[in-house]
């Protein structure tokens, strides 16, 4: 087995000229992140703690209740998800094999891998790779000599576009390039892939939205197929795929990143979820701001259920890993139809028990630690991704998407608006007698404890920026106290309660004002790590408590 592994990797490096070829098929041998194990010169071993805040959980699910057609699909789709991995590494890096040969340390060559490229994405994008300067915030969808006055000075329709790169032309300008034109081949072979799934498909609607996915990798036309997404309810498989998120452009915040997740759902807890949906209206009527900051009604065919995932690629699989969904981004198709929320609760318990609950004994008060709970864990992201289909899409003068007015800095503004409005729906809904398990506390310390581990995310992350926002206004309400001879920190449950109020007000009114210099300075004022934090912080270090995990994944693993 390690001859033929050794024979694949040279093969493969052989062809890095090119644009990257998939990772091998599941039966060679792969490394804890799926990723195809490079042969280099004798390591040369570092001694880097960084290189050691991943632990490892192993993505597996019940398969016994799918039949053998929908078994035989799981590997078509993993397939499909590698050339998004590949994809992926070619917009925020660029040749993956090279740099893998490039590096001999085993455990730094592997940090490479989870961090997609030489920057470790936990630690602001700092370089851990010698030669290699700061990660440019454009990634490489833009070129690197361009300057933000050039592409604000540039007169060109559509530069803002979700699935183009822009690129210098042969006269020195700027132009733009399709993602279905530039990685048009890898792009035709997943959509073979997704129509070859079709074909084993036993749901019509799932083997519908795979054909119009298929399409949609070779057109750049997403629209279409998140409608057919959005009426797909039944199928026991789930797949995400395409140019979703973006995160990676940090630049802008305009172009999206390949991934891909591979999902099967659990239909218990499916089941105990679908209840939550139909209340979205008439809590986005009761938020806590003026009548226009709430005008638009989210869809009411959104749904929530919980999966267990079995494979991640691309940006969902790069730094810290996503437990939960909320799609399609699309503006129209969240007004038209709402949004989808997929909770995948292995990984989210992987979190849960590896880092959360000895995190919480590090940082959480004593007596308040009960109050941390895999179900109020659970509970808090599922309403985060709910919260997203709060609030408004578009500024209240009409001139644009609520994306495009916060430029860089929507991401971060979105997830802290998704953060503190689920806890408005926990409160409502705990009201309302419609989420009755454990008390509201359970929610609320858990939540803080959750801050914690999010802000380890780094500056990089919009998670990690939300969350440090978070922590600063909540300190300056007194929504927590920090009790110095221990370190430790406690809930106040009413200065808690007023906080999450005064935080949803200032959000959801920057969001809905669409005033970008506005929104810069929140940022830049509540935005930054203060000494005792990060000296807190650092004790979870020196405890060896994960920041984030890391999968062993693939069909090898499932049995298929």
């Amino acid at each position: 087995m390690r001859s033929k592994l050794l024979f694949i990797s040279i093969f493969f490096l052989a062809l890095s000229a090119c644009q990257p070829a998939d990772p091998p098929e599941e039966e060679a041998s792969v490394d804890a992140i799926g990723e195809p194990v490079i042969a280099v010169r004798e390591p040369v071993v570092e001694d880097n703690p960084r290189f050691d805040i991943y632990s490892t959980f192993r993505l597996t699910a019940d398969l016994d209740h799918l039949s053998e057609g929908q078994k035989n699909m799981i590997p078509l789709l993993i397939k499909a998800a590698k050339i998004m991995d590949g994809l992926f590494w070619q917009q925020a890096y660029g040749d993956r094999e090279a740099l893998m040969a490039s590096i001999a340390d085993p455990k730094k060559r592997r940090f490479a891998q989870i961090n997609y490229g030489p920057w470790d994405r936990l630690d602001g994008n700092e370089p851990f790779v010698a030669g290699y300067g700061p990660k440019s915030p454009g990634a490489r969808f833009y070129p690197e000599d361009m300057t933000r006055q050039e592409f604000e000075a540039w007169d060109q329709e559509g530069k803002d576009g979700q699935y183009s790169l822009v690129r210098r032309g042969e006269d020195g300008g700027l132009e733009l390039l399709p993602y279905h034109v530039a990685f048009a081949e890898p792009l035709a072979r997943a959509a073979d892939l997704l129509r070859e799934a079709a074909e084993l498909a036993e749901d019509p609607d799932f083997a519908n939205y795979l054909r119009i996915r298929a399409t949609a990798l070779v057109t750049d036309d997403f629209q279409p197929s998140d409608m057919a997404w959005m009426d797909m309810k039944n199928n026991p498989i789930e797949l995400v795929i395409g140019p979703i998120e973006h995160y990676e452009d940090q630049l802008f915040n305009y172009r999206t990143a390949y991934e891909a997740y591979v999902l099967v759902k659990d239909l218990e807890w499916s089941d105990r979820l679908a209840r939550f949906a139909r209340y979205l209206p008439e809590l986005q009527e009761g938020l806590p701001v003026p009548a226009a900051y709430k005008a638009e009604m989210p869809g009411s065919d959104a749904d929530l259920n919980a999966y267990d995932a079995v494979y991640y690629a691309g940006d969902c699989n790069a730094g810290s890993k996503t437990i939960a969904i909320n799609l399609p981004n699309d503006e129209a198709v969240q007004l038209a139809k709402g949004t989808r929320r997929l909770q995948l609760k292995n990984a989210m318990r992987a979190k849960y028990d590896q880092i959360l609950v000895p995190l919480a004994g590090e940082l959480i008060a004593e007596d308040q630690r009960d109050h941390v709970t895999f179900d109020a864990f659970f509970g808090n992201t599922m309403f985060h991704e709910v919260a997203h289909g709060l609030g408004i899409k578009n500024t209240l003068d009409g001139s644009s998407t609520v994306r495009a007015a916060m430029k860089e800095h929507s991401s971060a503004l979105e997830e802290g608006k998704a953060d503190i409005l689920g806890l408005y729906m926990v409160q409502k809904l705990r009201e309302k007698g419609e989420i009755t398990e454990g008390e509201v506390m359970d929610n609320y310390v858990t939540f803080l404890a959750g801050i914690f581990r999010s802000i380890r995310f780094g500056a990089s992350s919009a998670h990690g920026r939300a969350n440090m926002i978070r922590f600063n206004f909540f300190e300056q309400a007194g929504a927590f106290s920090r009790n110095p001879e221990t370190g430790t920190y406690k809930v106040n449950r009413a200065e808690f309660e007023q906080a999450v109020e005064a935080l949803a007000q200032r959000i959801l009114t920057l969001q809905g004002d669409g005033d970008y210099a506005a929104v810069d300075t929140f940022v830049a004022t509540m935005g930054g790590i203060k000494p005792q934090l990060e000296d807190d912080l650092e004790r979870l270090s020196q405890a060896s408590i994960p920041v984030d995990i890391v999968f062993e994944m693939g069909t090898e693993v499932l049995g298929l």
